[in-house]
């Protein structure tokens, strides 16, 4: 009898601890924590789903407070948001207690996340009594601790992807400062020189103020310069005395805006690459850290080597992935003990996180129903006829063209009879497509989850179905049109042309590529929604009240001028700009998305100065610097990257050891065999899969696997997830000793 079927079976609580290990792996968690029982329950507990909701439900709430806060789009006593605000902190205290049980005292202290929260919560409760005592007595205050609040959203645990934002852009920030200051020495340097070559010239603009006659006015609008949004207008004063002067201006533009934005572009671009790839070698490291140390709980001795029993294997996969069919089980089993051993060795287990982490879609090959209910019709011979010619590519070539005609009747005059008539034509051609189709494929794999395009289709024409009958019995039975359902109508007859999409290769490369980024872009959704609400804040808090909009007919005093007197004759009270203000959240941020889009900021940039201080342009200044030169330059080197990796990408090596087995196995499902058509997938797993585009031309039964192609699957709902199996192809050709972590 081996060493190791005499070794007394494993208690449930290293078990657990082991199963903690793997889990954090698998998901790329480095949170230390106490090993003694009570703390690893602790531990599942906090990393539990339901924790983390209601964790982010609060933090959200928090936030969500601005809208009914003064100055507030639906005002509410303070007594009310104030005992939610402090209900929100209860729960953030109580989850950094919980968060203290399960890691080591001098850890958690140390730990600069759990100090920041700890202050943003004292300094909000202080600034929540000063704040009402204030308001008891009528005393004017502001809620400067507001600020704070996505201090929550960056710092707990669960944002760790946010936080690499972060991170990224502190990493950044040394070498993006010393290219902004040479790109200001440059402004400041033009900037004097126009003051030299205009100043003294008696030039006016259009308003009929001076023009170039004060340096740091200058400053501002050769900086918007560098953002095009007051070109060509900044230049026409000067050109207009003399063309030779346009000279200065295309040099600076050549200069700053395609010069040293571009070279912005490439700063941020190598060092977020740079420290990504810093970044995923320590997840790498973290990764292997963690299996060894869930290896040492289990191994036992087997011989000259350690391992870990079958046995104790399968119950430690079954706690970390519980939702996996027991197939899918016996297969990750039979590829880390491949000489079926009875026994998994070190290298092998230390894959595992890797194994769980691919998709593999097991499936049960399945007739259409109605070759169950009616084979002889089904396999008739107009029947093989009619499904060969759905499965033929000029079937979707003929549909394609009647989109493309489609689009043409689209676009023509919606009041002629014949083009109303037309559209009940093409309604019934594609309602036509679907019931082939559906007629033709396997119906549950035709309509499985993760059949974005088939979903799409469907769910398309029949809403414009709905919408056509809807309209054309309104306008029967009352001779009225119901503009809503119209607007109706008309988008959903242009939605329709997306389908072409599906049709073109390179289409949908593209449309796979913009798919499987998406988790990741939410996290850039939050790193915007952290910034866009901070400066929102302090925009409210500085121009609340300053500017006021009026209906078009409103006769109240100084409507025209937004309520200001300062902003007459001004060219944001011309423009009507009046609506753009920080009278509340809301209005805030859509006054921030328009400075992130930078047409016409100097715009909103001078009308809010003229009616604080010219100082307030330091505000827009800041908000263009950190938002559209950092952040969105950060943005612009994620996507390329992304599509870089998409293109490029190959298999991992744990996934090749999986599709190996799986054809030793005789247990395979080619590509080239979904594409032809020959197999129907009845999922067995949660994860289903597979295009909904084939026929049955095979009876074998039983189960089949297939690894999950990242063109056809919905990425991970963790966001890093598509960046470290980006890097981990790229980092496992530089380095030896990548391979054994090289997939998160």
């Amino acid at each position: 009898m081996s060493a190791a079927a005499r070794d007394p079976p494993l208690e449930q609580e290293d078990l657990l601890l082991a199963a903690a290990y793997v889990y954090d792996a698998q998901y790329n968690r480095n949170i230390p924590f106490e090993t003694s029982p009570q703390a690893v329950r602790l531990y599942y507990l906090y990393n539990h789903w339901t924790m983390q909701a209601a964790t982010y439900f609060f933090i959200f709430v928090d936030l969500f407070l601005a809208v009914f806060e003064d100055p507030a789009v639906y005002p509410l006593p303070f007594l009310a948001t104030s005992l939610v605000e402090v209900l929100c902190l209860l729960v953030f205290f109580g989850r950094l207690v919980h968060f203290a049980k399960v890691t080591p005292r001098n850890v958690f202290w140390k730990d600069t996340k759990n100090i920041c929260i700890m202050i943003a919560i004292l300094v909000t409760l202080i600034d929540l009594i000063i704040y009402g005592a204030l308001k008891i007595s009528n005393i004017n205050s502001i809620r400067w601790s507001r600020f704070l609040r996505p201090i929550f959203l960056i710092n707990f645990a669960e944002s760790r992807q946010i936080r690499r934002v972060f991170r990224s852009i502190r990493n950044t920030l040394p070498e993006i400062t010393y290219v902004f200051l040479l790109f200001m020495f440059s402004v400041l340097m033009f900037s004097l020189m126009a003051l030299k070559l205009f100043g003294d010239r008696n030039l006016r603009t259009v308003e009929g103020s001076p023009y170039f006659t004060n340096y740091l006015e200058i400053v501002f609008d050769l900086y918007v310069l560098v953002t095009t949004a007051n070109s060509p207008d900044v230049m026409m004063p000067a050109f207009d005395f003399s063309w030779w002067y346009s000279l200065f201006f295309i040099t600076y533009v050549v200069i700053n805006t395609y010069l040293f934005m571009s070279v912005f572009l490439a700063v941020v671009y190598n060092n977020y690459r740079k420290h990504l790839k810093n970044e995923i070698r320590k997840l790498a490291y973290m990764k292997r850290h963690k299996m060894i140390e869930a290896f040492n709980i289990l191994k036992v001795k087997e011989g000259t080597e350690f391992v870990v029993q079958e046995s104790q294997w399968k119950q430690l996969v079954k706690l970390v992935a519980p939702d996996i069919s027991t197939s899918h089980r016996e297969l990750l089993l039979r590829v880390s003990d491949e000489e079926q051993k009875g026994y998994v060795d070190k290298k092998s287990f230390v894959r595992l996180a890797d194994l769980l982490n691919i998709q593999v879609i097991a499936m049960r090959i399945q007739t259409h129903p109605l070759e169950h209910w009616m084979p002889h019709v089904y396999n008739s011979a107009v029947s093989l006829f009619i499904r060969s010619m759905v499965q033929h590519k000029g079937f979707v070539w003929t549909y394609d063209v009647i989109i493309l005609i489609n689009a043409v009747f689209i676009a023509l005059d919606e009041e002629n009879p014949l083009i109303s008539y037309a559209e009940w034509v093409f309604l019934s051609l594609y309602i036509l497509e679907i019931l082939l189709k559906v007629y033709t494929y396997e119906p549950r794999a035709f309509f499985a989850k993760t059949q974005f395009w088939n979903w799409f289709d469907t769910s398309i024409i029949i809403a414009a179905l709905i919408a056509t009958i809807l309209n054309a019995s309104l306008k029967s039975a009352s001779q009225y049109n119901s503009q809503q359902v119209l607007d109706i109508v008309f988008i959903l007859r242009v939605l329709r042309l997306i389908r072409i999409v599906d049709s073109i290769q390179r289409f949908r490369v593209i449309m796979n590529t913009l798919i499987n980024i998406v988790p990741t872009m939410l996290t850039f959704g939050g790193l915007a929604l952290v910034v866009y609400y901070m400066f929102a804040i302090i925009g409210m808090e500085l121009f609340q009240g300053k500017i006021q909009f009026f209906p078009r007919n409103s006769t109240a005093h100084h409507a025209l001028e937004c309520g200001n007197p300062a902003l007459k004759d001004s060219m944001f009270a011309r423009a009507k700009y009046c609506k753009n203000n920080f009278n509340d959240i809301t209005s805030s941020f859509v006054v921030l998305m328009e400075l992130t889009v930078v047409n016409q900021w100097h715009v909103l940039a001078n009308g809010f100065a003229l009616v604080t201080h010219q100082a307030a342009k330091l505000y827009f200044i800041a908000f263009h610097i950190v938002v559209v030169i950092m952040i969105i330059n950060i943005l612009i080197a994620f996507i390329l990257e992304a599509f870089f990796v998409e293109y490029s990408l190959e298999k991992s090596e744990v996934e090749t050891a999986i599709e190996r087995k799986i054809q030793e196995l005789g247990v395979g499902i080619q590509e080239e065999e979904l594409r032809d058509g020959k197999l129907i997938d009845n999922m067995e797993t949660s994860e289903n899969d597979l295009g909904g585009e084939e026929i049955t031309k095979k009876k074998s039964k039983g189960l089949m696997f297939k690894i999950a192609s990242k063109t056809l699957s919905l990425s991970s709902s963790w966001a890093l997830q598509h960046e470290l199996v980006a890097w981990s192809s790229y980092l496992h050709k530089e380095q030896s000793w990548w391979f054994s972590c090289s997939r998160c």
